[in-house]
């Protein structure tokens, strides 16, 4: 008689359970979870309506991804022409320090491009998937400014600098170009490039198919040609990619970065926050100046990629 009771039990509460389980919110069914983090932007400088990605702006949503519960992977959503050198390798750092710690394997998934910085960032993710009109690359390092010694002799304006240190003041765009400062510009870019090619090296490894004179001159690609390249994994699409590898009910919680005073995104604390609001002091035009420099710098950054 023992033996059917504990059948008989043992059936009601498995009905109990499939009755119950709709009403049990996902995150506690033990579906397979997969954050997501947005990385979106130009690397380490802003414009006045769009934070710049800096490592003070996402270190918390990073945290917070590679903290919740027991995810299966972390996804990164990369849609960036690049930007700050520093700002790239501290984000590529970051990512890569937490999934060791965590042992979190993750997956990048690039939208539009993900080049120079962006693609730095790329390389922290185990697997690096994009749609067959994403741009990757730009494996380089680009500065650029402006001339005005002829239009300040033209107007009759004297520039005087006064510097402690004869090298204070190299590449002052009002002074005429001096070839020994073009030559120390050079040779800084060359150092960073050769880091940026030492981490790719290491981030893609065998995988990189490519010539290196090719790889690493800076130019970009479309997803096809960066996928013989060995510069990609694959194509894809964040949502299929993630349903094939994991299953239908795979949970993808948005983490998104802080956001402040009217909803706009935090990007640190200190005068770096205090920098992303608009000046209405007495130097209003001043700031009203550098936001529309960084903004049409932001535009033309954008621009390289016919985006």
């Amino acid at each position: 008689m023992t033996e059917p009771t504990t059948d008989n039990f043992q059936q009601l509460l498995l009905r109990g359970r499939d009755l119950l389980r709709p009403l049990v919110p996902k995150r506690w069914r033990g579906l397979p979870l997969v954050p997501v983090v947005r990385l979106s932007g130009v690397i380490g400088f802003s414009t006045p309506l769009k934070p710049g990605l800096t490592l003070a702006g996402l270190a918390r949503a990073l945290d917070r991804a590679f903290g919740m519960g027991k995810p299966k992977a972390v996804a990164l959503v990369i849609n960036s022409p690049g930007g700050s050198a520093v700002q790239s390798h501290l984000i590529y750092r970051r990512i890569r320090q937490l999934a060791e710690e965590k042992s979190v394997p993750v997956i990048a998934f690039v939208e539009d491009v993900a080049a120079s910085g962006g693609y730095m960032i790329a390389c922290a993710a185990d697997e690096i998937v994009c749609d067959p009109s994403s741009i990757v690359g730009s494996i380089g390092v680009v500065g650029a400014t402006f001339g005005f010694p002829d239009a300040m002799r033209k107007l009759g304006v004297e520039r005087r600098v006064y510097t402690a240190g004869d090298k204070k003041a190299m590449l002052d765009p009002f002074l005429p170009e001096n070839p020994d400062d073009v030559a120390r510009l050079k040779a800084i870019q060359r150092e960073i490039h050769e880091t940026f090619i030492g981490l790719v090296k290491a981030s893609r490894g065998a995988r990189l198919t490519g010539p290196e004179n090719t790889l690493f001159s800076g130019e970009y690609w479309g997803a096809k040609t960066g996928l013989g390249y060995g510069l990609v994994d694959r194509l894809g699409d964040l949502r299929s990619v993630l349903r094939e590898r994991f299953g239908d009910e795979v949970l993808t919680p948005l983490v998104s970065a802080e956001r402040g005073l009217f909803g706009r995104r935090v990007p640190g604390v200190g005068a770096a926050g205090l920098a992303q609001w608009p000046n209405f002091g007495p130097n209003l035009t001043s700031g009203l100046a550098e936001d529309v420099v960084s903004a049409i710098e932001a535009r033309a950054m954008w621009a390289r990629y016919g985006l």
